[in-house]
């Protein structure tokens, strides 16, 4: 299993923490998803590809792009 470290923009809430969670669980492959609002960091575990947790993250409309340590 991977481990994904994303950087999430555009959330403001509450809600938009649970949009962003609920999108990338969706994407198939996602085993589990931790999303910080005040961080604005999505650690998602699993097998899918980066790619495809960015545009669902987009998609949604909000910006995602990997995490750089």
């Amino acid at each position: 299993m991977t481990k994904i470290e994303l950087d999430v923009t555009g959330m403001t809430c509450g809600h938009c923490q649970t949009a962003v969670t609920k999108t990338l669980k969706s994407v198939p492959g996602v085993d589990d998803v931790q999303v910080n609002l005040q961080t604005g960091k999505a650690v998602v575990q699993g097998a899918a590809q980066p790619e495809q947790l960015i545009a669902a993250v987009q998609e949604e409309g909000y910006g995602a792009s990997l995490s750089t340590p």
